[in-house]
């Protein structure tokens, strides 16, 4: 979907992010993948000037693939010290803890944020335990 993003966006896109996840049966996947998207969103909302975006779900032979593209070209950084009392700077390191793999693709005139969540961890869980009793 493009859209331009305010304030109480986040909370709509969670929503679109959740019942797409229960719709594919990915439920395990809900909390990693709405926080994601969240962030991601976030940043738009805080950077980008115009506040347009493109966001992207989208389900994956081992999980789902986000993407939040906007027309800002400078790049998110991932903060490595930010301040206790700092309100700001921890939106990519919670992305970081929480997804399989992410990066930046740079466009032009803007870039694209990307995450990839691969399987459920419920599944993962259970390969670990029939791995363990064998």
């Amino acid at each position: 979907m493009e859209i331009t993003v305010g304030e109480h966006s986040v909370r709509h896109i969670r929503r679109i992010v959740r019942s797409l996840l229960s719709e594919w049966e990915l439920e395990p996947l809900t909390f990693a993948v709405e926080l994601g998207v969240s962030e991601l969103v976030t940043n738009v909302v805080r950077h980008v000037p115009d506040r347009r975006c493109r966001v992207v779900v989208a389900r994956q032979a081992a999980g789902v693939r986000a993407e939040v593209s906007d027309g800002f070209a400078a790049l998110p950084r991932l903060e490595t010290e930010v301040d206790e009392e700092s309100e700001g700077g921890r939106g990519l390191a919670l992305l970081d803890a929480v997804v399989d793999k992410w990066g930046v693709s740079p466009g032009a005139g803007g870039k694209t944020v990307w995450f990839e969540c691969h399987g459920c961890p419920a599944d993962a869980d259970a390969d670990a335990d029939a791995e363990v009793s064998r």
